[in-house]
Order: structure tokens, then C-alpha cells, then sequence
């Protein structure tokens, strides 16, 4: 009976029963289903009925109390009000009414924190370059390394070389907090730098090895401190020293080959920029700006056990200034390349409209450079050392080293040891600078600067220390988005030179007892050598809008004959020096050979975007 009632509702719902399946388990199973949705529709209509009951009993107790209406007044319908959805849950709201990492409106990376903001900024800058060490093959080959020496030439690439760079890329956050019941803002920054076409990792070279991982969570300016508009700001922290952050708007190439400081505050004419870096474990204060003038001084303690600064600070792990006691070359082991204790840094501004003018100074207390001694005296040549920390201690090896030649009491044992003493020595900064801008979108800056080490007399023969330096450039806005600069660096000459490898041409005892050379017969270096330097740049830059920028850049250094200076010091990824590859594996068991007085040139072309 049940078939056939299915069969028949099923006529009537147009299916012909043929189209079912002839199997009667088929057809049961069909049967199973139909029972159990007409039972699901059975409950809903009672639980339909159910709510409509409810529903209508409600409606009734609120015909039944409402209010009645007065003479005349418009009758008031009872309605059934629906119960609202479950409400949202609100953001924590602070007291100026912002939720927390709520977005600013105008700054698209700028959201609030409960009293506060914080804001992500960075640049991405990659480049493709194509740089030779030696242009028209110009390098000084008439030294100890001259025609018939072992090494009359370079070893290795001084031609033209093809390289991608990753150039001064970074990350960080900023931000400030308020305070209750305090004048002063809580402010911080976070900063990581990083290499978009190199893995991270320690960074070395064939004359220097560091510590520092570049891409490690926060190797650049990183601070906290307290700021207020009327008082100024006070943090500490690690940062790009005031001394160098007054004249960053001079520098149209920033990161590029062409930087300027290829010779601006770079004192020994190679890779590492003295007087233009990041002083660590530092402290200082920021003033407002007041009629145009602003003020920024600085104090880092050096943090070093030794008198000398020949250890590395407390807490770091890095020599300070740049060279660990591995570096490449640097014989005996130890922060005998540059290595300072206490650092001042300081700067005074002034700006009105197109108008900015500023004066800086800088100083490093005790800069130990006992290296110099030991590699004038051949002993950094020897390959004997491994563990010395001290003039002592390197006398020491020469005397077991070198025998009658360093015996104890020997004029050669007594010049040694006082000249390595007094390798230790102050060295400072100072320049003046102005800039200013026209109605034609011309802009035109220019800075003055003196650098100078503070030894004895009878170490002036090899002080490559004390130089001052010029830098001019010009840029040219050509339309809101296109733009050319042309700058021009000169370092000028030194009082000495320490020799660097083919460059020890001068042959003088100097009063040192007619000491000899023990591994090539030459007298100790002294200096009537040429080490000064001209670097001509220019750049092309387009922008495809607020904070992408395609920029093409070509540059050239010209040394003179004892002069080392390179290309891409001070921010480029890629830097273009005078080291040949002989012994250049770096660190410790590396004896990087400098070839003097090289034409260096290049071309870069690379994208920037910051933000």
C-alpha cells in the first residue's frame, strides 16, 4: 500500500516510476528517506505553532498594559520588538580616545598605542654595478713590490668586475608613549639593517673581519629615552653620531659609489669611514630649535679594561672603531687598528628658509694604532705572531724572532718599544659646512674638514691621520620627479705615511739607530709621499613616485702615488678597493696587499624605495 501511495505521489510530481530503481532494496531505502524527512517537517510545523503561541501571548500582554491613549491622540499599535544580535566587543580605548594599533589617518604606517603612536619606516636599496680597481691599468708598481720584486704586479681582478649590491637597507619602528603626571614623553626606535642580495652573517673582507651580523635584531641606531618640544630630547642608546648627521642633507649619493664619504671623514684612505659611523653604547641630547639654531651632543664611554684600548669594550664584541683583533693584516693580535676608548661628538646648526649652516666636532680618546709600528718593522710580515697583546709581548717574539737584530738593549729594541708606546693617541674632527637653495630648484653645499692624530714628533713620519679634506656638490631639479647632482671630494696631503705594501719607497733610519728592515732591507718609511686624492660623481635620478626612486650613478677616484682611497665607502654594499687577492681570504692568517696610487672607477644603476 505504501509503494503504491508513493508511486502515485510520485506520478503526481511528475517522476515516472520507471525511472526508479527496479531493485526493491533500491525502493525501500527510498521509502527510509521519505519517512524521515516527513518526520523533520512534522517537528517544525510544531515548533512553528509553538512560536507563534509565544508569540502572539506576548503581543497580547502588551495590548493588554499599554497605556490608553488620551481623547484625540492618535491610537499607539502595540509592536514586538526583535531581540537584538550579541554585541561586538569593543577596542580597549585609551583617554584620547584611540583604540590600540588603531590606524592614523595621513601616515599609512602610523597606528596608536594607548597613549602613544608607533610607526614602521625603511629603505630597500639594490644596485647593479660594473667598477674597475684600476683604470687605464694606473697603479704605483715602482715600490717593494716594484718590477723585479716576488709580487711586480697584482694578483688577481683590477679590471672591470660586475656585481650586485645591496646598499644601506634597513627596517625599523619609532614611536613615543606619554607619561601621567610627567613633562617628558617616553620615545624609542628599533632598527635592523639588511642585505637584500647576500645572506646575513658576519661581515669580512680581505682586510677586515667583524663581529656585527648585519641583519641581526637591532644592529643600527636603536635607543629609548624621554623628548619634549619645549626642552628637547635625551636618549640612549646606539646612533649615527651628531658629528656626521649634520651634514647628511650634503650628500646626494648617500649609499651610491659616488658617496662622499669615499674621502670625507675618512682618515686612512680605505674601507672604514673613522669620523662618519655609528657610535655604540652611547648617551645624548637632542635641544628643540630655537631662532633657527639647534644643538645635539654626545658621550659614549669606551668601556675598555686596557689604558692602551687594545681590548674589546665591555659588552661588545667588536674592537671599537671598526676592526676586530682578526682583522686581516693587523699583527699583533690584538685592537691595535683604530681601536679608542671615551668618544664626544657634538653639533651646532642653523637654519633660515634655503639657508643651513652647521659646525661639528668629534673626538676619540687614545685611538691605539700599534699595528703601524709593528708592520714598519717587518714584524707584522713575519707570520710569526699568534698571540700578542702588547709592545712587551711583540718585542718579545722579535727579540727570540729576529736575534741580535731586537737583542735586549739594542738601539733597534729601544726605538721599537718607544715608538709602539706612543702609538697611542688622540685624534679628532672638525668642519664647517653651508648650503643653500635657490628659487631655480638649485642646490649648492660645500664643507670644509680637518682631522688630526695627537703624536709625539718622532712618530709624524707615519701619520696618515692628519688630513683635511673639501667637498662641493650641486643639485639640479630638473622636473618634480627628475633630478642631477655632481660632486667633487679632495683629501689632501698627510705629514706621513705608515707604507702600505708597494708604497714603502723611502728609505730613512730617522735617528732609529741605522735599524734595518730584517725581511727587505729598507729603512723605516718616512714621507715626503704624495697620498692625496680627487672623487669626481654624478647621478641621474628619477622618482615613479613619493618613495620609489631609479637612480644611475658614475663616479671615479684618483689617487695619487702612495694613496689608497676606494669607491663605495660610507653605505654602498659593494665597496671597490686597491687590495689585490694575495693572501685576501681574510682574518686572522690574511695579509692584504694594498697597491697604491689606482684610478678606480665605476657605473651603478639601482631602485630605492623607502618609506
Amino acid at each position: 500500500m505504501r509503494k503504491r501511495v508513493l508511486g502515485a505521489t510520485l506520478v503526481a510530481a511528475g517522476i515516472a516510476l520507471h525511472a526508479l530503481p527496479a531493485a526493491a532494496d533500491k525502493l525501500d531505502d527510498v521509502v527510509s528517506r521519505l519517512d524521515k524527512i516527513e518526520k523533520k517537517d512534522t517537528a517544525l510545523k510544531n515548533e512553528n505553532a509553538a512560536l507563534r503561541a509565544r508569540l502572539k501571548k506576548h503581543d497580547d500582554a502588551a495590548i493588554k498594559n499599554a497605556t490608553p491613549a488620551k481623547p484625540g491622540a492618535t491610537p499607539v499599535l502595540a509592536t514586538r520588538v526583535p531581540t537584538p544580535a550579541p554585541a561586538l566587543v569593543a577596542p580597549e580605548i585609551d583617554a584620547n580616545g584611540h583604540g590600540f594599533f588603531e590606524h592614523k589617518k595621513g601616515n599609512p604606517l602610523t597606528f596608536y598605542t594607548p597613549g602613544g603612536e608607533i610607526t614602521g619606516y625603511g629603505n630597500i636599496d639594490v644596485s647593479v654595478d660594473d667598477t674597475t680597481k684600476a683604470l687605464y691599468s694606473n697603479i704605483n708598481n715602482t715600490g717593494l713590490n716594484g718590477p723585479g720584486a716576488s709580487e711586480p704586479l697584482p694578483v688577481g681582478n683590477f679590471g672591470w668586475m660586475p656585481a650586485i649590491s645591496s646598499n644601506s637597507s634597513y627596517l625599523g619602528v619609532r614611536g613615543f608613549q606619554r607619561v601621567p603626571n610627567f613633562p617628558f614623553n617616553f620615545v624609542y626606535q628599533m632598527e635592523v639593517g639588511f642585505a637584500v642580495a647576500t645572506q646575513p652573517g658576519t661581515r669580512e673582507s680581505n682586510s677586515n673581519l667583524s663581529n656585527g651580523v648585519n641583519g641581526a635584531l637591532f644592529n643600527r641606531n636603536t635607543y629609548i629615552g624621554f623628548a619634549n618640544p619645549e626642552f628637547g630630547a635625551i636618549k640612549i642608546g646606539k646612533t649615527t653620531a651628531p658629528y656626521e648627521r649634520s651634514t647628511g642633507g650634503f650628500n646626494p649619493f648617500a649609499g651610491e659609489i659616488g658617496n662622499m664619504h669615499v674621502i670625507m671623514s675618512n682618515s686612512g684612505g680605505d674601507n672604514r669611514v673613522e669620523f662618519g659611523g655609528r657610535l655604540d653604547h652611547s648617551i645624548w641630547y637632542e635641544s628643540p630649535t630655537i631662532g633657527g639654531f639647534q644643538w645635539n651632543a654626545l658621550f659614549s664611554p669606551g668601556q675598555n679594561r686596557a689604558t692602551i684600548n687594545d681590548n674589546i669594550p665591555a659588552g661588545e664584541g667588536n674592537c671599537t672603531g671598526g676592526n676586530d683583533p682578526t682583522s686581516g693584516g693587523n699583527l699583533p693580535v690584538t685592537c691595535g687598528d683604530g681601536s679608542f676608548g671615551n668618544a664626544v661628538s657634538t653639533s651646532l646648526s642653523y637654519t633660515n628658509g634655503p639657508l643651513y649652516i652647521t659646525a661639528a666636532y668629534e673626538r676619540h680618546f687614545g685611538v691605539n694604532r700599534q699595528s703601524d709600528i709593528a708592520a714598519e718593522y717587518g714584524i707584522a710580515n713575519s707570520g710569526l705572531f699568534t698571540n700578542a697583546s702588547s709592545c712587551f709581548q711583540t718585542l718579545g717574539f722579535a727579540q727570540a724572532s729576529f736575534g741580535g737584530t731586537f737583542a735586549p738593549g739594542t738601539q733597534a729594541a729601544s726605538n721599537f718599544l718607544r715608538l709602539c708606546n706612543e702609538d697611542v693617541g688622540d685624534e679628532d674632527a672638525f668642519k664647517v659646512a653651508a648650503l643653500y637653495t635657490f628659487s631655480t630648484k638649485t642646490t649648492v653645499g660645500g664643507i670644509f674638514e680637518r682631522m688630526h692624530r695627537y703624536i709625539p714628533a718622532d712618530l709624524q713620519f707615519q701619520n696618515e691621520r692628519s688630513r683635511d679634506s673639501t667637498w662641493l656638490f650641486v643639485t639640479q631639479e630638473l622636473t618634480p620627479n627628475d633630478s642631477m647632482s655632481f660632486g667633487w671630494a679632495h683629501a689632501f696631503n698627510t705629514p706621513g705615511d705608515p707604507g702600505q705594501h708597494n708604497s714603502a719607497s723611502l728609505t730613512t733610519t730617522l735617528g732609529l739607530g741605522g735599524f734595518i728592515l730584517p725581511t727587505d732591507g729598507v729603512g723605516v718609511f718616512a714621507s715626503p709621499q704624495d697620498n692625496s686624492a680627487d672623487m669626481l660623481t654624478a647621478n641621474y635620478k628619477h622618482k615613479f613616485g613619493s618613495n620609489l626612486t631609479w637612480y644611475t650613478a658614475v663616479a671615479a677616484t684618483i689617487n695619487g702615488p702612495t694613496s689608497h682611497f676606494d669607491l663605495g665607502a660610507g653605505g654602498h654594499g659593494v665597496t671597490t678597493d686597491a687590495h689585490s687577492a694575495f693572501d685576501a681570504t681574510g682574518g686572522l692568517a690574511s695579509n692584504p696587499h694594498i697597491w697604491t696610487g689606482p684610478i678606480l672607477a665605476g657605473v651603478s644603476t639601482g631602485l630605492q624605495w623607502r618609506f
